[in-house]
């Protein structure tokens, strides 16, 4: 990845995941030399006054945000920084010992430190900690923790995603449940919403004339960010409107399911539902995405009613059957 690539927002994420990666902190030499996004420069032959320069805008704007860098220099000569290291120190990010939550805080503070982990550390962000390790540098792993772990599975999220920043018509091939082949679509992105742990992209059909909201994971091409611009202002609102139309599609249909108590089927489902004399009704959107998620529950849970549902659920369990069968006769 060239320099030019890599915007300045990637940059300073990186330089904050570095400068809390260690204990002893990192010399300026050793930050353009390893942090991704100084990297390329220098190995692109930038000169190092302008590098120096850069970093020194980058340290000014993470500490007017509240990063607290410190700066450590020679202990002999505090005056004199060309040695001087840099670090977060992770100390800054403490509680205060005295600080008491609930039961009730405490539930969803586990809940949101749940979707934070290592999984979504930029590449270049943990190329360069290990970069940093190698020089015997002392590194603390606890620095993943505060990455998000929430991840854009769909392959076609980060260009889509370019589409909306950039105002940009996007082109793709789109496979809706039942037909044999894609149709291609040209679409005005206006926003990119998770609604049923699914991500959606909302936009303007350009053939259609008409607003739209489509499954990421029904896009079955690559997603081609064209030159054709839009109006950046369509943007304005449009994930509340997205967001208000699924949840009035959820609100129109639901479905009755049997399920075991104590199971991770009741705990997932239980959250969304209403008691219901036979079980428990379920709102949803999309009658191929909920059939999924049944399914992965296995005996848990009994689809009661619609039909169309159940027959839906019932087909991906004997699909599961004949793969585990015709595995057993490998």
């Amino acid at each position: 990845m060239s320099a030019a690539t890599i915007p300045a927002e990637e940059r300073l994420t990186n330089l904050v995941v570095a400068l809390m990666a260690t204990e002893i902190g990192l010399t300026k030499q050793q930050i353009l030399e390893n942090v991704s996004g100084y990297r390329q420069r220098v190995e692109a032959g930038a000169k190092s006054d302008s590098l120096e320069k850069m970093f020194e805008r980058d340290k000014d704007e993470l500490r007017a945000l509240g990063m607290p860098i410190e700066t450590i220099g020679d202990p002999t000569d505090p005056q004199d920084l060309r040695e001087a290291r840099y670090r977060i120190p992770l100390a800054e990010y403490d509680l205060p010992s005295d600080i008491e939550f609930t039961a009730a805080e405490l539930a969803v503070l586990r809940l949101a430190g749940s979707v934070w982990s290592a999984e979504s550390v930029s590449g270049d962000a943990q190329s360069g900690v290990r970069k940093i390790r190698a020089l015997g540098i002392d590194g603390d792993e606890q620095i993943i923790g505060f990455a998000p772990r929430i991840t854009a599975r769909d392959a076609a999220f980060p260009k889509v995603q370019e589409g909306i920043e950039r105002s940009r018509v996007v082109v793709f091939e789109y496979l809706k449940p039942g037909e044999q082949a894609p149709t291609r679509r040209r679409i005005r992105p206006l926003a990119l919403v998770e609604y049923e742990a699914r991500w959606h992209l909302y936009g303007i059909d350009v053939d259609a004339g008409a607003e739209r909201t489509f499954l990421l994971s029904r896009i079955v091409s690559d997603v081609k960010v064209t030159a054709q611009t839009f109006d950046p202002s369509l943007r304005e609102g449009a994930a509340d409107r997205a967001l208000a139309g699924l949840v009035e599609v959820a609100a129109s249909q639901s479905a009755l399911l049997e399920v075991t108590p104590g199971t991770e089927a009741a705990l997932r489902l239980g959250r969304r539902s209403t008691p219901a004399p036979q079980g428990i009704r379920v709102p949803y959107v999309d009658r191929h995405v909920f059939a999924d998620e049944l399914a992965a529950f296995g005996p848990e849970v009994r689809v009661v009613e619609p039909v169309s549902l159940r027959e839906a659920v019932i087909t991906r369990l004997q699909a599961i059957m004949r793969i585990h069968d015709d595995g057993g006769r490998i």
